[in-house]
C-alpha cells in the first residue's frame, strides 16, 4: 500500500500574462524538490485549479512530470459533477502518479450517504492511491469520523489531507492508524506531528522549503525541543501566508525571490501593498 509522510507542498501555478508559465513552473517544481520537499500536490487550492480549464490543468501536471518523479508527484480532482470527475479521473491516471487528492463535492452539499458513494465511485474507478481532503471551510460539508472509517476500508484511500478543524477527529484518526494523516492546515504541522500523523500539504512550505521538512525529521526522531523551536521560528511566516487569500502572499514572496511573476487569476487578486510591505519587513 501506498504511504505518503513528510512535506508535500501544495504547489502554485505561475502565470505570466494570463497564461500558465510552464517554465517557471517546472523551475519552481525542481527548485522545491531540491530543497527537501517528499513531493509536490498539483492542482490543488494553491494551484488556483478552479482557474485553469482541463486542458490547462494536464499541461500543469505534465510540465512537473518532466522535472519530478511521477511518485513525487500529487494531482487534485475536484469537481460536484461526479460524471465529469470521473472523465477527468482516466485522463489523469495514464500517467503514473503518487496519487491523486479528492475533497468532498463542493456547493452541492451531499448528505454521508452521498459522500460515500461519491468518494467510492472514484475509488473503484481509479487506479491510483486516493488521498482524501476534509475540508469543509470549502466543500461546505464535512466529513464524519465514521464516514471516513468506512471509506478507509477502500484499498485505494490510503491518506487523508486534514483541515475538518475537529482536533479529536484528527487524534481518532491517526490511533486508527489506518489511513496516513497529512494536515493541510499549516499552523498545525507541530501539533498533528506530536499526535502522531504522518506529515503535511503545505502551502507556507514554498518558502523555507528545508526549515518545514527539518521540523518533521526532529520530531521523527524525537527531538521535540528542537522541533518546537524550529517550528516557532516559522510560525510568523505561515500566519502572513495565511493572512490573505491563499495563494496571494504566497506568489508574492515566491516573486520577491524571483522565482515566479506575482500574478493570479481573477477573481483572486494579488496580496495588498501593506502586506507585501510586511512581507519585506517582518521575514528574514
Amino acid at each position: 500500500m501506498s504511504t505518503f509522510s513528510g512535506v508535500w507542498v501544495a504547489l502554485v501555478t505561475p502565470f505570466r500574462g494570463g497564461q500558465v508559465d510552464v517554465p517557471a513552473l517546472r523551475s519552481l517544481a525542481t527548485h522545491l524538490i531540491e530543497a527537501g520537499a517528499t513531493g509536490l500536490v498539483v492542482c490543488g487550492t494553491s494551484g488556483e485549479a478552479a482557474a485553469l480549464d482541463e486542458r490547462e490543468q494536464l499541461t500543469v501536471l505534465d510540465a512537473v512530470l518532466e522535472v519530478v518523479p511521477a511518485d513525487r508527484v500529487v494531482m487534485g480532482l475536484s469537481g460536484n459533477n461526479q460524471a465529469a470527475v470521473l472523465g477527468r479521473l482516466q485522463c489523469i491516471q495514464r500517467r503514473p502518479l503518487a496519487g491523486i487528492l479528492v475533497p468532498a463535492p463542493y456547493y452541492v452539499r451531499p448528505s454521508q450517504q452521498g459522500l460515500l458513494a461519491f468518494f467510492q465511485a472514484i475509488a473503484d474507478a481509479s487506479q491510483l492511491p486516493i488521498i482524501l481532503y476534509d475540508i469543509p471551510y470549502r466543500s461546505a460539508v464535512s466529513m464524519e469520523l465514521e464516514t471516513i472509517r468506512q471509506l478507509a476500508r477502500h484499498p485505494r484511500i490510503v491518506a487523508i489531507k486534514d483541515c475538518g478543524g475537529d482536533i479529536r477527529k484528527t487524534q481518532m484518526l491517526i490511533e486508527d492508524a489506518v489511513l496516513d494523516v497529512l494536515t493541510g492546515e499549516d499552523e498545525q504541522i507541530f501539533a498533528t506531528l506530536c499526535l502522531g500523523g504522518s506529515g503535511a500539504i503545505s502551502a507556507a512550505a514554498h518558502i523555507r522549503t528545508a526549515d518545514f521538512v527539518d521540523v518533521v525529521a526532529l520530531l521523527q526522531q524525537g527531538n521535540l525541543q528542537a522541533g518546537r523551536e524550529r517550528f516557532r521560528q516559522l510560525l510568523p511566516w505561515i500566519r502572513l501566508a495565511f493572512s490573505e487569500p491563499n495563494p496571494a502572499p504566497v506568489k508574492a514572496m515566491l516573486a520577491t525571490q524571483g522565482l515566479i511573476v506575482d500574478e493570479l487569476r481573477e477573481p483572486m487578486l494579488r496580496c495588498s501593498d501593506a502586506l507585501r510591505e510586511r512581507l519585506c519587513s517582518e521575514l528574514p
